[in-house]
């Protein structure tokens, strides 16, 4: 694995496929020092592969495990001299399907990777972000995180956890010289479209996407604003039009959107 050799630095979460992967390849072209963390580690050589050895740091991390995070952020402080310039909370997971489908141990797993895993990762960063001039965190939010979003419940509400913890941080960190950003996409073509009610399930959040006719957008878009929002003045960063739709309509016609889901919702089998 490489030294960052005096560039500035992100540590990924999520870094093995999706717009963890796609973001890893857009700061790595534009010459930035690379951490990559999932916990599925063939995907981590692929994009390490992609990007060039000299360019990058990996490692195994479990959001929810913090003597992961100490592990991962030493070995990436190595590398880096002590400094990180952005932390990307990427990392979540998911289930879709009826709220009473669900059980405790999958709505379980989704709020401790959706909202734990991030609060460990800004735990374990904090050190780095100090001493790091214009150091940010951004998170990986969401449009669920926007509007309560039907057969998502629990991870809409992780969502919502996520967006409120970048608003007090940004704002609690502000005489440390950090900004807390979040990145708040809608329908974004990564494996997460599959979840279902459970692992192996037929019926497919992708699947009810398609159905509907509802806008999907490349992950490179997501990538693009994920670099905004590790550059830009805002707090949230709306990734596709949908997204920017449903924030306005969210802010100024919630009783229309509200029919709009229902209406969309479907019938209980």
């Amino acid at each position: 694995m490489g030294v960052s050799n005096g560039r500035k630095s992100i540590f990924i979460t999520g870094a093995a496929s999706g717009i963890g992967a796609a973001t890893a390849k857009l700061f790595a072209d534009r010459s930035w020092f690379v951490g990559l963390y999932d916990v599925n580690e063939a995907g981590l050589k692929e994009v390490a592969a992609e990007i060039g050895e000299e360019n990058c740091i990996s490692g195994k991390l479990d959001v929810r495990e913090r003597t992961d995070w100490d592990r991962c952020m030493s070995a990436f402080s190595e590398a880096t001299d002590g400094r990180l310039t952005v932390l990307f909370n990427n990392a979540g997971v998911g289930r879709h399907g009826w709220f009473e489908e669900m059980n405790g141990e999958d709505n379980d797993w989704v709020v401790d990777v959706n909202v734990k895993g991030v609060i460990n990762g800004v735990q374990a960063a904090l050190p780095l972000l100090k001493q790091t001039p214009g150091s940010r965190i951004v998170n990986t939010a969401s449009t669920a995180g926007v509007v309560g979003s039907p057969k998502l419940a629990v991870y809409s509400a992780t969502k919502f956890a996520v967006r409120g913890l970048t608003e007090a941080l940004d704002v609690e960190f502000s005489n440390l010289g950090i900004r807390v950003t979040s990145l708040m996409p809608w329908f974004i073509d990564t494996p997460i479209l599959d979840m279902g009610k459970a692992d192996g399930a037929n019926e497919k959040m992708s699947d009810m996407i398609r159905e509907s006719g509802q806008d999907v957008y490349p992950v490179e878009l997501a990538a693009e604003r994920a670099w905004d929002a590790a550059h830009g003045k805002e707090v949230h960063y709306m990734a596709g039009k949908m997204a920017e739709r449903t924030r306005f309509a969210a802010r100024f016609m919630p009783k229309r959107l509200k029919k709009s889901l229902e209406k969309n919702l479907g019938p209980r089998e």
